[in-house]
C-alpha cells in the first residue's frame, strides 16, 4: 500500500486536487491523507464548498491563520513537521504556488519523504511575485514534476531538472471544471442586477500590486468603468480590499461596477461562463476562461500560463492604457479566436494516478 499526503492551503488548491481525490477514492493500493494548512481564511470554504466539489473534508487542519507570509511560512513549517514526522507516508503531493506549497515542500524533504509537485514548472519570470518565489523554491527540491504544458517542462529542463523526472499530464484544474461546470448555479445577483448573458463583465482582483494601494485600485476601476459604457461589471470583492477603498471617492464616481460579496464556487463558474468577458489578475481564472472560450483580460505584466494567450482566450493588460485598448476591442467585437490547449481534456487526474503506479511499481507489489 502506497501512503501519500496531499497538502492544500487555499480554495483554488482544493479545486485542483478534487479530481485526484475522486480517482484515489477508487484505488485499492494507494491511501491518501488530505491536510489543510488553513493558510487562507475563506468564509465560503465550509461544508458546502466540499459538497460542491464532491470530496470529503480534510482529515487534518493545521489551523494556520493570518499574519505575514513569512509568519505563515514559519507556522506552517512547524505545524506540518509535527504532523509529518510520525506519519508513515512515502510521498507528499503539493499543488500550485501558495505559501503552503513551498513551506510543506521544505518539511517534506527535511524529513526525507518523496516530494511530488502538481503544476510544476510554471514561471512568470517576475520574482516580485511571491508565487514565483514559491514555485522556484518548491521545484528546486521536488522529486517528481507533473506539468500542465510543454513550456513548463522546458522551464524545468533549463533549470537542470532531468527529463525522466518530468511528466506531462495536462491541467488538473480543467478536470475539475469539466466535472463541475454542468452544475454551475445562477446566483441571485443575476436577478438583482437584471444581468443578461454575454452582456456583463466579471472582475476579480487580489494581487498586492493591484489592491494594496487604494489609488492604484481606484484607477483600475475608473478605467474599467469608463471603457464599458452602460454594461454592468460585477466585482466580487474581498472585505480587506473593500476596506482599502472606503477612504476614496470611487463608490460615488462609478455606477456601472457592482461591488458584491465573494460568490460560492458553483455560482462563480456560472458568472464566468456567461460573461461577455472576465477581467482578472488570477492564474486559475486565465485557465478556466480559456477552456470556456470566454474572453479574458489579465491585468498583470507577465503570466506563468502563456498557453492561455498563445492558444486560449486570454490577453495581458500591462498598464491602464492597454487595459483600455483591450476593453475597446471587446466592445467593438474584435476579440481573437481561441482554442483549448493540449491535454486540457479532463483526464489529467487519471494520468497522475497511472504515473504514481509506474513510479512506485504499485501493480508489482
Amino acid at each position: 500500500m502506497l501512503e501519500i499526503i496531499i497538502v492544500a492551503g487555499a480554495r483554488p488548491n482544493f479545486v485542483k486536487i478534487a479530481p485526484l481525490i475522486h480517482k484515489l477514492l477508487k484505488e485499492e493500493k494507494i491511501n491518501y491523507t488530505l491536510v489543510h494548512t488553513g493558510q487562507h481564511y475563506d468564509p465560503l470554504m465550509n461544508e458546502v464548498f466540499f459538497e460542491d466539489l464532491a470530496i470529503p473534508a480534510p482529515s487534518y487542519h493545521l489551523g494556520i491563520t493570518g499574519g505575514s507570509q513569512n509568519k505563515q511560512t514559519s507556522e506552517i513549517i512547524t505545524g506540518f513537521e509535527e504532523f509529518l514526522k510520525d506519519h508513515s507516508a512515502k510521498a507528499v503531493i503539493v499543488v500550485g504556488d501558495v505559501t503552503s506549497t513551498m513551506a510543506c515542500s521544505i518539511v517534506t524533504k527535511k524529513l526525507h519523504k518523496d516530494l511530488i509537485h502538481i503544476e510544476a514548472g510554471l514561471r512568470s519570470h517576475d520574482r516580485k511575485m511571491p508565487e514565483e518565489i514559491n514555485r522556484i523554491l518548491t521545484d528546486s527540491i521536488t522529486d517528481y514534476f507533473f506539468i500542465t504544458s510543454r513550456e513548463a517542462g522546458n522551464n524545468l529542463l533549463r533549470e537542470g531538472i532531468k527529463e525522466e523526472q518530468i511528466f506531462f499530464v495536462g491541467n488538473i484544474m480543467i478536470d475539475s471544471l469539466i466535472k463541475t461546470l454542468p452544475f454551475a448555479q445562477k446566483p441571485d445577483i443575476f436577478r438583482i442586477y437584471s444581468l443578461e448573458e454575454n452582456n456583463y463583465y466579471l472582475l476579480t482582483l487580489h494581487r498586492a500590486d493591484n489592491v494594496d494601494n487604494p489609488d492604484v485600485l481606484a484607477d483600475i476601476l475608473r478605467t474599467v468603468s469608463r471603457s464599458i459604457g452602460n454594461r454592468k461589471c460585477i466585482f466580487p470583492v474581498h472585505p480587506r480590499t473593500e476596506k482599502m477603498l472606503r477612504g476614496t471617492s470611487i463608490f460615488n464616481e462609478i455606477s456601472n461596477i457592482e461591488f458584491i460579496e465573494p460568490l460560492r464556487y458553483l455560482e462563480f463558474l456560472y458568472m464566468q461562463k456567461n460573461a461577455k468577458a472576465v477581467i482578472t489578475d488570477s492564474g486559475g481564472i486565465q485557465e478556466e476562461t480559456t477552456f470556456m472560450k470566454v474572453p479574458c483580460i489579465t491585468y498583470r505584466t507577465t503570466t506563468e500560463r502563456p498557453e492561455t494567450i498563445s492558444t486560449g482566450s486570454n490577453e495581458l493588460a500591462v498598464n491602464l492604457e492597454s487595459l483600455q485598448n483591450l476593453l475597446f476591442k471587446l466592445e467593438s467585437n474584435q476579440w481573437k479566436n481561441s482554442d483549448i490547449p493540449e491535454l486540457w481534456d479532463g483526464n489529467t487526474a487519471e494520468r497522475i494516478v497511472q504515473k504514481l503506479h509506474d513510479i512506485y511499481s504499485i501493480d508489482n507489489d
